[in-house]
């Protein structure tokens, strides 16, 4: 997937400007396809010149005028033949699993560090997630289209999290120093 059809996805809900689009990648969409400002900015741009959005001047007070940009017939076109279009799936890329998995090779203490920093952050962000689902989808059995499918996409994230977190503790619990067994046998 290219970070086009993602921004694609998103100004078909709702038309913005470049800096709204940028906020709503930090709220929403963007924790599922990060993009920086810059590359959202530049990626606009592009589709703009490929004729995949266009945009509307509006003028502002004392600020210089924005462009709010929507999704031309184009750009739906490229959007539908995306949709159809089958993607791979994930493949999981995770520096920690290595990590982890030399840990005997070296400072296994550091490792667990890094397992506890990771897990804390994923906590966090489950919760973030959790918080998104209470407000934004407190009747979930209610939902369909569009709001169905936003739904969805959280509940992945949510599951996501949930199951590092858990991964996380086993790990944790795992290589307690309880658990451990003693260095001298663990670097034979």
């Amino acid at each position: 997937m290219a970070l086009e059809h993602a921004i694609l996805v998103s100004l078909t809900e709702r038309a913005g400007s470049g800096y709204e689009l940028a906020r709503r990648f930090d709220r929403s969409i963007g924790y599922f396809w990060p993009a920086t400002h810059q590359q959202i900015y530049r990626v606009l741009r592009r589709m703009d010149d490929a004729g995949w959005v266009t945009h509307t001047e509006v003028a502002q007070d004392g600020r210089p005028d924005k462009k709010v940009y929507e999704v031309s017939d184009a750009g739906r076109d490229e959007l539908t033949r995306w949709l159809a279009e089958p993607i791979e799936p994930a493949v999981l890329r995770d520096g920690l699993g290595v990590k982890l998995r030399g840990a005997s090779l070296g400072d296994t203490d550091a490792v667990l560090r890094e397992v506890e920093r990771h897990r804390g952050e994923h906590s966090v962000r489950l919760e973030v997630y959790r918080g998104i689902e209470r407000r934004d989808f407190p009747k979930p059995g209610k939902l369909a289209g569009r709001e169905l499918h936003q739904y969805l996409v959280l509940r992945g994230g949510i599951r996501a999290e949930e199951s590092f977190v858990a991964w996380c503790d086993e790990v944790l619990q795992a290589l307690s120093p309880s658990t451990r067994a003693p260095r001298s046998e663990r670097t034979r």
